[in-house]
């Protein structure tokens, strides 16, 4: 399985954050992963809309988070941006075009595999994810520097 883009952003976004544990900029977060600030932006809104991180506006505004990271399921942040309903065309049946649905077994093992996939995510929270705040942020001071 792979995720998509917007979905690698957040996670960093939110890692980001959990390990500055402080307000960052949109700006200073794309700098540090080298990814395009258009795109961080978008996610940043989104998870706001979602209520992983507060946006403060103006003069020193930035990003925060919402809740603590020990709060944020990593599974639950995954399907909150990740359309897994159509993983595979079979998936969705309003779309579906397969001419052999219903006669395989790859419809079944990939939603089991899905499943599990998503399960093991849920065992993780952000926190999980930071657990030595101080390599981390070296890691990225490393990388802009």
């Amino acid at each position: 399985m792979r995720l998509n883009l917007q979905t690698d952003y957040a996670l960093r976004l939110l890692m980001f954050l959990a390990a500055e544990g402080r307000q960052a900029s949109v700006d200073s977060i794309a700098e540090a992963f080298g990814v395009s600030r258009h795109h961080l932006m978008k996610v940043a809104q989104q998870l706001a809309a979602l209520g992983y991180v507060e946006a403060r506006r103006g003069r020193g505004g930035g990003l925060v988070l919402a809740r603590e990271p020990a709060t944020i399921v990593v599974g639950e942040v995954v399907r909150a941006l990740e359309s897994t309903g159509q993983f595979v065309e079979c998936f969705d049946a309003g779309t579906n075009t397969c001419r052999i649905r219903g006669g395989c077994g790859l419809q079944g093992a990939l939603r089991l595999a899905l499943g599990d996939f998503m399960a093991r995510l849920d065992r993780y929270t952000l926190a999980d994810l930071v657990p030595d705040r101080p390599r981390f942020e070296r890691l990225l001071d490393r990388s802009t520097g």
